[in-house]
């Protein structure tokens, strides 16, 4: 028996190798290729807009200040196009004012306070740019609008009058995703509105002129559908 059992070992030793060498060699697989992220423009945003304003003029004092608001708009992109539709607002404190001696009627000389101050700024704009994956270099323009209010104060009175001057503006920008739905821009505009008069109830209308802003602005953009595609 020993015998038998030892000639059995011997046969399956010089067997398994040749069993070994008839099995059929393991295909070889590529590992999958990791998927790269390409940003769509395309879809709805809301975001935060912030900057700073200064006056084009001839004459001193000129107006300057800041201003925080938000905004809202819309893209298209086909190819590395993109198209777009941008509106804006914002809260202002962008101000000058002048200071000298002036003739009042019954008094005589006195010391009187000229001052501007642009309280609210908006635009309604299009947008058209090219993009490079996340990064979008743009051309924009349109409209634009101010709210601006003219105070005079002399001998302890103030009297003041508010307008709404409407014009246009154009400008450029750059805008690149940082997150997946998120994205940060720089922007610059020169915004130039139509002259009103003020103080005309009172019998004393004061022509505003052109007035002329450059203006300087960063924002942050929240981009809804997800613009994010992968591709292979």
């Amino acid at each position: 028996m020993k015998k038998v059992l030892l000639a059995s070992a011997c046969l399956f030793a010089l067997a398994a190798p040749a069993s070994a060498a008839d099995l059929a060699a393991r295909p070889y697989t590529k590992a999958p290729i990791a998927p790269a992220a390409v940003y769509n423009w395309t879809g709805f945003y809301l975001g935060v807009v912030g900057g700073g304003a200064w006056e084009e003029s001839s004459t001193d004092p000129k107006m300057n200040g800041g201003f925080v608001g938000g905004t809202a708009g819309y893209n298209w992109q086909t190819g590395n196009v993109v198209f777009g539709l941008e509106a804006d607002g914002a809260w202002a404190d962008v101000s000058a004012s002048v200071t000298g001696a002036t003739v009042v009627p019954g008094f005589g000389v006195a010391t009187a306070t000229l001052s501007s101050k642009t309280d609210a700024m908006g635009t309604v704009r299009g947008r058209i740019g090219w993009a490079v994956n996340n990064v979008l270099l743009y051309g924009t323009g349109g409209y634009a609008w101010i709210d601006n209010k003219v105070t005079l104060s002399a001998l302890g009175v103030s009297v003041s009058d508010s307008k709404w001057h409407s014009g246009w503006t154009v400008g450029a920008g750059v805008e690149a995703f940082f997150a997946p739905q998120w994205s940060v821009k720089g922007e610059y505009l020169y915004r130039s509105f139509g002259s009103e008069n003020y103080f005309s109830n009172l019998g004393v209308p004061v022509a505003s002129g052109t007035i002329n802003f450059h203006t300087v602005q960063v924002g942050v953009n929240y981009h809804f559908g997800g613009p994010i595609v992968a591709k292979y």
